[in-house]
C-alpha cells in the first residue's frame, strides 16, 4: 500500500486529500488497463498505476469534492467506482466524489445505543413522509420520539435504478440513493435523530447484488459465482477463489455506515442467503468490523434468518456469529393467526392460541429444532438461554404487510383484539419494532413496489403474484386485487397519510400509554423472561405474571374471545404476592382508547371475569 493509499478511510473509493487533489483507488483484477475519467466541460483521462492484488490507483491534483468520475477498463465503458459515495444521476451515472468530513456533527456527546430498553420504528425513507426526503422524515422524528420509540430502523437506501423501490436490490452499496437526497442529508438526518435521543440502524443487504444496473462483474468476477445461487440472483463470493477483497468490501462497506454517518447499528437483510465456509464466517466479520468503527460508542448488529439459526446470537468464542439480536417471525405469524384466524402459506404452522403466546413471551423463538410442516423439515436451534432482548417482535412490518392481498394492515378487524394483542407485543419481554403510522393505525397500504422496466419488471411482476398466491385466499382475487409493483401509483398509494394521525387520538393514546409502561414500570422495563411466567385461561385467554422484586408482580390477562367467567380459579398465577392485593392498573378498553369502559377482572370477593377482545394490567399493592 502507498504512503497516500496508508491515511486513507477506506480502502477503495474516491477520497480527497488533505492538502490537494483525490486519491482514487479500485479493485479491478479483471482488466489490464484501468483509467479515471474525470467528467465535466473538459473531460480528462488519467490512468490508474497498478498495486497488488488487483488494486489500482492515483492521486489526482485536479480533481475536487463534486468533481463527478468514472472508470474506462480495457477502453470500455466508462463504469461508475463500485465504492461510489454518491451517484446523483443514479447507478448506471457518474460517481460523485464526496468529502465525508465536511458535515458539521452535533452529536459529540452520543455515545451509541444498548439493545435493552429500545423500541424500534421501521420505516421506509421514500414513504414515510409527503416529501420522501432526508429533510421531510428528519421533521417527523418529534411524532415518533413522543409515542416513545427510541430507535428508527430504515429500509436500505443503497442506490438502486429507477424512481421507486424498497431498497433490496441496490447496487452501489456505499452510496446513498439520490432520491432521498444528497449523503450530508442522510448525516443531518442522524443528528437530527440524535439531538432527540433517537438512535439509527441502517438495513443493509450483503446476500446479493441488485439485478438491474450492476456492473461490478466487470471490473471482476470474484464478485459473485461459485455455483451458489440465492432467489435473488448469484450468491456473493465470500469463500470462494479470489473472495478476499470481496470480504473486505462487506466489512468496510459496514464500518462505513456506522463511521461515516454516525450510525447506531445495522440490520443484516437474509443471512440465511449468505453463504460462507471461510474459518471466520463474514456475518462476524461484518458485525466485528461494525463495532471496529464505531470508536467506543455502543452499536447494535441485528439480523433477518429465516430458519432461526439462535447460534448466531452467541459470541465467536461460544461458535456462534456474535450478532446481538434477531428478528422473530414466530412473534408476528402467531399473532396474525390469532388475530385473523388464518392460516395459510408459511403461518400454517401457527394457531395463535394461548400456549403459544405464553411460550413466545418466555422463550422467543416457537421452533427451535422441531418439525416444521410448511418447509417439511426441521426449523430452528435451542435458544432457551437467549435473552428475551434478543428476540425482535413485529405486528407489522415491510415484508408481512406487503404479503397482504393489498398490503392493508390488520387493524380495521376486531379492533378490540387489535388493543389487546398490542399490549401483548408492548409489554412482553422482547425488542419491538413497530411499522411506520402503525401507532396511530394508519389506513395507508404498504405493498411491493419496485421501479424495473421491461423483461425484469414482467419478471418481477410474475414472481410477485406467484409469491402472494401462497395464500389461498388471495390467490382466488390476484386479477381484481394485484398492484403492480412498477405502476407508480402502487408506490404513491404507499405514502403516509400524516393527516389521519391528528384523527387518530385513540391509538396514539393506546401506543404511548403502553410505551411509558414498558418504559417506567420497573417490573415490565427489566425484560426479564426468567422472572416471567404465565398459563392458559381459556381457549383464547391467558395471564402472564411478571415477578417483580420483593412480591411486587404484574398480571397481564389477554383474552381473545367471548366474555370469560372463572369460577373456580384453580390457577396459583393468579394468586396475589403474600400480604397484597392486585390493584388494577391498565386495560385496552379504556374510553381513551376507543375501547366500551372496564372493571377490574377481580371483585371483592375474589370472582374473576375477563372481558372479551380486551387486555388488563394488575399490581401487587397494599390490600
Amino acid at each position: 500500500m502507498t504512503p497516500t493509499a496508508a491515511r486513507r478511510l477506506l480502502s477503495i473509493g474516491a477520497e480527497p486529500l488533505p492538502e490537494a487533489g483525490v486519491h482514487f483507488r479500485v479493485w479491478a483484477p479483471k482488466p489490464r488497463r484501468v483509467e479515471l475519467v474525470l467528467e465535466g466541460p473538459s473531460p480528462a483521462v488519467r490512468p490508474l498505476r497498478a498495486e497488488a492484488d488487483g488494486y489500482w490507483s492515483a492521486s489526482v491534483l485536479e480533481a475536487a469534492p463534486g468533481s463527478l468520475y468514472r472508470f474506462r477498463l480495457d477502453g470500455e465503458g466508462p463504469f461508475p467506482d463500485p465504492a461510489s459515495r454518491f451517484q446523483p444521476d443514479g447507478p448506471l451515472g457518474p460517481s460523485q466524489v464526496i468529502d465525508p468530513g465536511a458535515f458539521r456533527w452535533s452529536d459529540d456527546g452520543w455515545r451509541g445505543i444498548r439493545l435493552r430498553g429500545q423500541v424500534l420504528y421501521e420505516l421506509h425513507v421514500g414513504t414515510f413522509s409527503p416529501e420522501g426526503t432526508w429533510a421531510g422524515a428528519a421533521r417527523r422524528l418529534p411524532e415518533v420520539r413522543e409515542i416513545g420509540a427510541t430507535c428508527v430502523e430504515l429500509l436500505p437506501v443503497a442506490d438502486f435504478p429507477g424512481r421507486f423501490g424498497w431498497g433490496y436490490d441496490g447496487v452501489d452499496l456505499f452510496a446513498p440513493s439520490r432520491l432521498y437526497g444528497s449523503p450530508d442529508d442522510f448525516r443531518a438526518f442522524v443528528d437530527a435523530a440524535h439531538a432527540l435521543g433517537v438512535g439509527v440502524v441502517l438495513d443493509v443487504v450483503y446476500n446479493h447484488f441488485g439485478p438491474d444496473g450492476c456492473f461490478v462483474d466487470r471490473f471482476s468476477a470474484g464478485y459473485r459465482g461459485g455455483g451458489r445461487a440465492t432467489e435473488w440472483g448469484d450468491a456473493v463470493n465470500y469463500d470462494g477463489k479470489g473472495s478476499g477483497p470481496v470480504r473486505a468490501f462487506a466489512a468496510e462497506n459496514a464500518a462505513y455506515w456506522v463511521s461515516e454517518f454516525h450510525l447506531d447499528g445495522l440490520r443484516l437483510d437474509a443471512t440465511h442467503a449468505i453463504v460462507d465456509d471461510s474459518p471466520e464466517h463474514v456475518v462476524a466479520l461484518i458485525a466485528r468490523s461494525a463495532r471496529a468503527a464505531a470508536a467506543g460508542r455502543d452499536v447494535l448488529v441485528l439480523a433477518e434468518n429465516e430458519p432461526q439459526r439462535a447460534s448466531m446470537l452467541r459470541p465467536p468464542s461460544q461458535g456462534g456469529l456474535g450478532l446481538d439480536a434477531l428478528w422473530n417471525d414466530d412473534f408476528h405469524h402467531s399473532a396474525a393467526a390469532a388475530l385473523t384466524g388464518r392460516r395459510e402459506a408459511y403461518v400454517l404452522d401457527y394457531r395463535g392460541e394461548p400456549q403459544e403466546l405464553i411460550s413466545l413471551a418466555k422463550r422467543g423463538f416457537l421452533y427451535q429444532g422441531q418439525r416444521y410442516g410448511w418447509q417439511d423439515r426441521r426449523r430452528g436451534e435451542p435458544a432457551l438461554d437467549v435473552p428475551a432482548a434478543a428476540f425482535v417482535a413485529s405486528l407489522e412490518n415491510h415484508d408481512q404487510l406487503a404479503n397482504l392481498p393489498m398490503g392493508r394492515p390488520r387493524l380495521a378487524s376486531r379492533p378490540g383484539d387489535w388493543r389487546a394483542m398490542t399490549a401483548l407485543f408492548l409489554l412482553a419481554p422482547a425488542t419491538p419494532m413497530l411499522f411506520q403510522g402503525q401507532e396511530w393505525g394508519s389506513s395507508t397500504p404498504f405493498r411491493y413496489f419496485a421501479d424495473h422496466r421491461g423483461e425484469l419488471g414482467d419478471k418481477v411482476r410474475a414472481g410477485r403474484r406467484a409469491q402472494l398466491a401462497q395464500f389461498a385466499t388471495a390467490a382466488e382475487s390476484l386479477d381484481r386485487v394485484f398492484p403492480d409493483p412498477g405502476d407508480p401509483a402502487t408506490f404513491e398509494a404507499c405514502r403516509l397519510d400524516w393527516s389521519e394521525r391528528a384523527r387518530s387520538g385513540p391509538w396514539l393514546a393506546l401506543h404511548r400509554d403502553l410505551l411509558r409502561l414498558r418504559r417506567e414500570d420497573p417490573v415490565f422495563a427489566a425484560q426479564r423472561a426468567d422472572l416471567l411466567d404465565g398459563a392458559v385461561l381459556g381457549p383464547r385467554a391467558l395471564v402472564l405474571r411478571f415477578f417483580g422484586s420483593g412480591g411486587d408482580d404484574r398480571l397481564l390477562l389477554l383474552n381473545l374471545g367471548a366474555d370469560l367467567e372463572l369460577e373456580p380459579v384453580p390457577e396459583p398465577l393468579l394468586a396475589p404476592p403474600a400480604g397484597r392485593a392486585w390493584r388494577a392498573l391498565w386495560c385496552s378498553e379504556d374510553p381513551a382508547y376507543g375501547g366500551f369502559g372496564w372493571r377490574p377482572p377481580e371483585d371483592a370477593a375474589g370472582r374473576w371475569r375477563l372481558s372479551g377482545g380486551c387486555a388488563a394490567v394488575l399490581s401487587a399493592g397494599a390490600p
